[in-house]
């Protein structure tokens, strides 16, 4: 996905077997089970290779070191391995890997293998150059648009606007008529447990399917699904938001706190729905043979894929070959085969390997969508300006719901997350975090940060507005309810320095900070708005990061960079509206991104410890719409708790 994998992974096992990460020839899996578990997501991909893929390096390397002593006769202590090679401590004499693999994998592989101290790593925690850089710079990177297999034909896909709905009638006259144009052909999306239908139009070249497309015309029944609009979805949020909602966490008695409370603060945040919009949309290469399958494709998890895919083909998991190519980002939509799986049910049916491409509109409309949520508080604060209470409820779509994962339970835990006294570690005496289901008529997926974005931008927020009720600094009020988490602490000691936060500004100035964890990782944010005549700019986001131990800094930065423009982005640019049934947004016109001319400066500060790593694809997002809606508050007194919000003032 770009997230920098391709590099970490292996570097874990270069680090334990002593060899340079240029002299490595590195392979995407294929989705095989002997390799265990192969997705990439949920910010997980380092945090749970650290000890496998170094104990893989380590066992390795105490084996050909075994079989170099077996050959020169000597004691294993008397030999050590640098740069691929065994070196003999007596008379320096040395044997390459490749002179002793064959004999070194006859021996019993360690069960324990002795890892490296962090003061003898010679590649983690430093600054290297990442080896996909080179081939995706140069253009010899292949990404699913760059698929090409022989014989293949193109497909592009017509599906209902309002998404589940069916097909009435196909007129294809016209698009039989367009020069290359070889099919058409209704089929289905799978998209969890449903299969709304849609018609494939199958060219020689994507021009010529696209054209046909255009010319193409379908009658659907799509009355139910234009029963929904996005509107009417918050306004049946906020009455369940008038509720006690089921409880995920409670400490002490909320409702007996805030009874007795001096001063009582109400608030609800809203999130938009949101498209993931990678820079390549969708695409993908499935041949179906008469007892194989053969699949190419830019995807998260090569063996998830499986089993569902044998399914569509009719054949067993053994029977099909995944070739795992790079993806032009992917934020969570990747792990979603829709697309391969149309790709499939067509080459089924033509015998012939078929490209699926999907359009910037299709993937902006279609969805799987970031779930549009609600989050509802209330706060307590006593005549000293303690804060007493905090009741936090989120209201919203469940993801684990339309997997059919919420059998009798009533808190999806992930819509919960990041808020919850573990990853919001404040020392409030009666806190209560609760959720209320509410299922939206769109299909709902993870998006690069899942709920913390959705869950962060109103608890932030609200710990802000708090703050400010209390008559204490926003940034002074947070450390002093962590001081029994040190990490936490820590991180916002080190950005209060680093943020200059007790700088005098100008009038035209303001700084609001947010802190979050989620993935296991801890990021704050300090934004720095500045007015600009009736315009407010970003003009700064200063950060500190605690990943734990660091594999690789420039990463770090880099993620967490792409995070703040990918979180300014949901902030303030546009979200996914629904009237009807239908997105109203289609294309980087009306969905827009953040353009280089509006991205603001960005500090990184990564935090040195020893700590196990934690995921760094992700967590840089959360905090940042709470931290720029604080400092807008702090600028212009207008608290902003709707996203997208408009940066006027």
């Amino acid at each position: 996905m770009g997230q920098g994998t391709f590099h970490s992974i292996p570097l874990l096992v270069a680090e334990e077997l002593e060899v340079d990460m240029t002299k490595i020839t590195i392979r995407a899996s294929n989705g095989d089970k002997k390799y265990g578990g192969q997705l990439s997501g949920g910010s997980g991909s380092v945090a749970a290779s650290w000890l496998p893929m170094r104990k893989a390096g380590a066992a390795a390397k105490e084996m050909l070191i075994k079989a170099a002593a077996n050959k020169w006769k000597v004691a294993e202590n008397e030999c050590y391995a640098s740069d691929g090679k065994v070196f003999n401590k007596k008379n320096n004499t040395s044997l390459s890997y490749g002179e002793l693999v064959e004999e070194a994998s006859k021996l019993e592989v360690p069960k324990e293998p002795k890892l490296k101290e962090k003061k003898d790593f010679k590649f983690l925690g430093k600054k290297l150059n990442r080896v996909d850089i080179p081939s995706k710079v140069d253009g010899s990177a292949i990404f699913g648009m760059d698929l090409k297999v022989p014989n293949m034909v193109y497909a592009v896909i017509e599906h209902c606007p309002a998404i589940w709905g069916k097909v009435v009638a196909i007129d294809d006259s016209e698009t039989r008529k367009v020069a290359g144009v070889k099919d058409v052909i209704k089929i289905t999306r799978p998209i969890f447990m449903k299969q709304p239908e849609c018609v494939a139009v199958i060219a020689n070249s994507s021009y010529a399917a696209m054209q046909g497309r255009k010319a193409l015309k379908v009658t659907w029944e799509s009355a139910e699904a234009e029963k929904f609009n996005s509107a009417d979805y918050f306004k049946k949020m906020r009455e369940l938001a008038k509720t006690e909602g089921n409880v995920k966490e409670e400490e002490g008695n909320v409702e007996e706190a805030l009874a007795k409370a001096k001063h009582i603060i109400l608030a609800e945040y809203e999130t938009p729905f949101a498209a993931h919009a990678p820079m390549e949309t969708e695409a993908c290469v499935v041949d179906v043979r008469a007892d194989s399958c053969e699949i190419w494709a830019p995807i998260q998890s090569p063996d998830g894929i499986i089993g569902q895919l044998a399914q569509v083909v009719g054949m067993k998991p053994e029977q099909l070959k995944i070739n795992v190519v790079f993806m032009g980002g992917a934020f969570g939509r990747k792990a979603f085969y829709d697309f391969v799986m149309q790709a499939a049910m067509l080459s089924k049916q033509l015998k012939a390997p078929v490209k699926v491409i999907w359009t910037r509109e299709d993937d902006v409309t279609q969805g799987p969508f970031r779930p549009a949520m609600l989050n509802a508080m209330k706060g307590g604060i006593d005549e000293k300006g303690n804060v007493v209470a905090f009741w936090h409820t989120i209201i919203g779509g469940s993801i684990q719901s339309q997997w059919g994962g919420m059998a009798n339970k009533k808190v999806d835990d992930w819509a919960v997350e990041a808020v919850d006294k573990e990853n919001s570690p404040y020392q409030i005496p009666n806190m209560r975090l609760d959720y209320h289901h509410a299922e939206p008529s769109v299909p709902l997926l993870w998006w690069r940060s899942v709920y913390s974005s959705t869950n962060g931008f109103g608890h932030e927020s609200f710990v802000d507005e708090l703050a400010h009720a209390a008559g204490k600094d926003p940034m002074d009020f947070r450390i002093s309810l962590l001081d029994k988490s040190p990490r936490f602490k820590k991180v916002l000691e080190i950005l209060k320095e680093k943020s200059k936060w007790t700088e005098k500004l100008p009038k035209d100035k303001a700084k609001g900070v947010a802190i979050i964890r989620s993935f296991g990782t801890i990021c704050a944010h300090v934004v720095t708005v500045a007015r600009r005549e009736r315009e407010v700019i970003v003009e700064k986001v200063v950060t500190v990061i605690d990943c734990g131990m660091t594999i690789s800094p420039d990463n770090v930065k880099a993620q967490t960079e792409g995070n703040i423009v990918m979180g300014l982005t949901a902030a303030v640019k546009d979200g996914i509206t629904f009237v009807n049934g239908k997105a109203e947004q289609s294309n980087f016109h009306n969905y827009k991104m953040i353009r280089i001319q509006e991205t603001p400066i960005m500090e990184i500060h990564i935090v040195e410890n020893d700590e196990q790593p934690s995921g760094v694809g992700e967590p840089g997002l959360p905090p940042l719409a709470p931290a720029l809606a604080n400092a807008f508050f702090a600028l212009t007194g207008k608290r902003e708790r709707k996203l997208p919000f408009r940066l006027r003032g």
